[in-house]
């Protein structure tokens, strides 16, 4: 299972896909809610980025195709995904793969660099009225603008954004970006169905699924400090692998060494 990143889509792990070769999975790179051809099934549903949401979303699509024995495998919102999946209902997991985003990352401002601050400028952005309108009316000028600014260039980044940029035009994209943002320091509340989810990944439960964890050196977004020192949540083994020259976007940047951590952890499990 593939979950990509923002602002991205599933098209991220073509090339990881290709690296798999014949090793006889099913593979299923979803849409995350928001994304790409993702619409609700009702106008009334709150438009909630919130990691709880997408965990609810990602533990349903499980259990609706009573899928077993599964490999996370996810970036940034998608690896914070499968760590909150892995954390909660890892009865159909059996291993995890995760990159640029570390496991229990909430800090009070006051703990936090001053460096990475600056560095997630764009989430205290939407806290403004000129923040929500780049949002909702230049979303493709700010997109590219954070591929440019996460990781250092790498062959054929400008194709390959403009290959997703149709993605952001999902009509829910700007309000579950911007509430994800909001949500995640604070400034909003999350959906109330999702407050029990809510209330149990805030405590950073551990994870019981062997986990290999793929960080950037050059990740100019979610910095490798905010990896470090991560060991003591994972119960049955965690290794995180510092890939030098890659930023943020990992399986664009990277497909061999993603693909490399996938066959590893199928091979443990």
């Amino acid at each position: 299972m593939l979950l990509h990143g923002w602002p991205d889509g599933a098209r991220c792990w073509d090339r990881v896909i290709e690296k798999l070769g014949d090793h006889h999975f099913r593979i299923y790179a979803p849409y995350l809610r928001g994304s790409g051809p993702t619409r609700f099934l009702q106008e009334k549903t709150m438009r909630s980025g919130a990691i709880s949401a997408l965990t609810v979303d990602l533990a349903e699509f499980l259990d609706a195709l009573d899928l077993n024995d599964v490999v996370l495998a996810g970036y940034d919102w998608g690896a914070r995904v499968a760590y909150g999946v892995a954390a909660l209902f890892p009865s159909r997991v059996a291993g995890l793969v995760t990159a640029a985003a570390g496991y229990a990352t909430a800090m009070q401002v006051a703990e936090m660099p001053y460096d990475l601050a600056k560095a997630y400028w764009y989430e205290w952005f939407v806290a403004t009225s000129l923040g929500e309108k780049a949002y909702r009316e230049d979303r493709q000028r700010l997109c590219r603008y954070l591929w440019a600014s996460w990781s250092p260039p790498w062959p054929g980044r400008d194709a390959e954004f403009d290959a997703i940029a149709a993605t952001l035009d999902n009509p829910d994209w700007a309000d579950i970006s911007l509430h994800a943002y909001r949500q995640r320091w604070h400034d909003a509340k999350g959906a109330p169905e999702h407050e029990e989810i809510e209330h149990r990944l805030a405590g950073a439960p551990e994870i019981s699924i062997p986990t290999i964890m793929l960080q950037g050196a050059e990740d100019r977004d979610n910095q490798p400090v905010t990896s470090e020192n991560k060991e003591k949540y994972f119960t049955a083994g965690y290794e995180r692998r510092l890939l030098g020259g890659v930023g943020h976007f990992v399986p664009r940047e990277a497909p061999q060494a993603f693909a490399d951590a996938i066959l590893e952890i199928a091979q443990r499990t």
